[in-house]
């Protein structure tokens, strides 16, 4: 039975907002800009930077022409741009389709063409392995390289 300090306290928009990825970039990149959001070997990132490349990342998917419910695939290690790839296609509508490194060309291949995906980002490195995967493929998605 609910007790008096739970009356009235039902969700709504004065006391309950969800913590999604997308407002949890927002919000650290607006109120904590300074704050640091990733470290990569010497590398050091502030939320304000990682809030403004996801936005850049957005951006250009969208002018590449990724709709809502498209399919962004991302062939990298742990690297920045895997973590930036994580609110930036979100936030360009886009579903994240994050793809392991260590397969061969066929399953890479075969993931691409089953998740109809419509850009893959993939480092440089692993390269040669998705471009053979996207030879054998009919249907082939716009190919970005990430440069580490």
């Amino acid at each position: 039975m609910p007790g008096i300090y739970d009356q009235g306290l039902e969700k709504n928009p004065a006391n309950y907002a969800p913590l999604t990825p997308l407002t949890l970039l927002q919000q650290t990149g607006s109120v904590y800009p300074e704050k640091i959001a990733l470290i990569y070997g010497d590398l050091r990132r502030d939320w304000g930077t990682t809030y403004r490349r996801c936005r850049q990342l957005a951006s250009a998917l969208v002018r590449a022409g990724v709709r809502r419910g498209d399919t962004v695939s991302v062939v990298a290690p742990n690297v920045p741009e895997m973590f930036e790839a994580h609110f930036g296609v979100p936030l360009s509508g886009a579903v994240l389709n994050t793809i392991n490194y260590r397969l061969d060309a066929d399953s890479i291949g075969f993931i691409l063409g089953h998740a109809e995906s419509r850009v893959v980002l993939v480092d440089r490195e692993y390269g040669p392995v998705v471009k053979k995967a996207l030879a054998a493929m009919t249907t082939r998605p716009l190919l970005i390289t990430i440069d580490d």
